[in-house]
């Protein structure tokens, strides 16, 4: 594992994991495969791919880049990175106004260099591949350890990020955003 890497050339024993949106994806394979070198852990406001109830959250209608994949993707959206984008920030921020237009078009530029969108379209693809092995890892590793707080977003995943990364019921305390 590449973090695990990192840590050890840093010579970190333990750490307290800090995780958002696709980064949980690599805190949960850290937790659960290295337990002993995970402290705590920080979860923020994204599912775990095959943990939870991931089926319903792929068919859900405003998740839908989730399966927006094919060979012709790059070129559908090639020179409309902002039109894509803009998608993200009506559709899913709590208040897309908040976005103003500078960083609105300074994130467009950013995808709209050589190789960004195929990227960005590639961490969606590697989701079907991710469920399963998270459903073997949990079967292998079982349940997380360590404290874990989860924080969800009330206008995005809200208690799913509890209810569906962590494991232990017991240890979850649910808190009114």
């Amino acid at each position: 594992m590449d973090i695990v890497g990192v840590l050890d050339a840093l010579k970190i024993e333990k750490t307290d994991l800090v995780t958002h949106d696709i980064g949980n994806m690599v805190g949960y394979a850290l937790a659960a495969q290295c337990p002993a070198r995970v402290t705590r852990w920080v979860v923020m406001d994204a599912p775990l791919p095959g943990i939870g109830d991931w089926d319903t959250i792929t068919q859900d209608p405003h998740l839908w880049h989730f399966n927006f994949r094919g060979p012709d993707i790059e070129r559908l959206v090639a020179g409309r990175e902002r039109i894509y984008l803009d998608r993200f920030y009506n559709e899913l921020s709590a208040n897309p106004k908040a976005i103003d237009d500078a960083t609105r078009t300074h994130y467009a530029e950013l995808y709209a260099r050589p190789h960004a969108m195929q990227d960005a379209f590639e961490q969606f693809g590697a989701f079907p591949q991710d469920a399963i092995d998270n459903k073997d890892l949990l079967v292998k590793a079982g349940e997380l350890t360590m404290p874990v707080l989860a924080i969800g977003a009330e206008k995005f995943f809200n208690t799913a990020t509890a209810d569906d990364i962590i494991l232990r019921k017991e240890r979850v305390r649910m808190t009114p955003s």
